[in-house]
């Protein structure tokens, strides 16, 4: 069961997305460029984004991934949040934005609201994020989080198509 969560930024409104929101997701889900670095393969078709979205089971315990909007507008440009990592005894962030909304400080203004609401939910102790290292839009957001440096490490898309080489940034808070 998903949990509805409404929090607001200066310039966002972060809400729960729901299958109603397919075709907004589907612009960013099926651009090359946004999907470039993200471990989900592209795709192909809105059926693909709609069965995704009917998959998934976000309960509040361990994940908190919200729908960006823009107050202006009402459009939904993006999605992001955290998500446990018990192995690590830390938040992980993730996020995906439009691309026509690239560089405009929206993902960072966006994770910091989600880091704030999670960390009166449930306590922040620090939080992670991993990129790869030659993706310097990501390794921008965290910077400007208050992120450094970690560790570096490998991830891979799901499929197994594609492994980057990666840097994982951190930023303690307890």
């Amino acid at each position: 069961m998903i949990m509805e969560r409404k929090i607001e930024t200066e310039r966002l409104i972060l809400r729960t997305v729901t299958v109603d929101d397919a075709e907004a997701i589907f612009k960013w889900a099926a651009d090359p460029d946004v999907n470039k670095y993200l471990i989900y393969p592209l795709h192909k078709d809105i059926n693909v984004t709609r069965e995704w979205l009917k998959s998934r089971d976000i309960d509040g315990k361990d994940e908190f991934d919200l729908g960006f909007v823009l107050k202006e507008t009402g459009e939904l440009i993006g999605q992001g949040g955290l998500f446990y990592h018990g192995d690590l005894d830390a938040w992980s962030i993730g996020y995906n934005l439009r691309k026509d909304y690239w560089g405009q400080g929206l993902v960072p203004e966006a994770i910091q609201a989600i880091i704030d609401y999670v960390d009166k939910e449930k306590g922040v102790r620090a939080i992670v994020g991993e990129f790869a290292k030659e993706n310097s839009k990501s390794r921008r957001v965290m910077e400007k989080l208050g992120m450094t440096y970690w560790k570096d490490g490998q991830y891979s898309k799901f499929d197994g198509s594609v492994t980057f080489e990666a840097c994982w940034y951190k930023k303690e808070y307890r």
